[in-house]
């Protein structure tokens, strides 16, 4: 089963990640550690695309590597 998109924005959310508003329905995410922006797109009752799902983990995992790079 597909999570919504208020799940991702969520996970987002736990991480670090600000939201920057978008156009309609968009909103743009960015974080220090993650280079460039994750783009989440739909009404948060919408399920998300599996596409969606995939780039917001790449981009948590990118997030939490980066930090155990700065720990060490």
């Amino acid at each position: 089963m597909p999570k919504k998109i208020r799940e991702l924005k969520q996970l987002l959310r736990r991480v670090g990640f600000q939201e920057l508003p978008g156009k309609g329905s968009h909103t743009n995410w960015i974080h220090p550690l993650y280079t460039g922006k994750i783009t989440v797109s739909g009404k948060d009752g919408t399920d998300a695309k599996a596409y969606q799902e995939k780039e917001v983990l790449r981009a948590i995992q990118e997030v939490e590597e980066n930090q155990n790079d700065e720990q060490t």
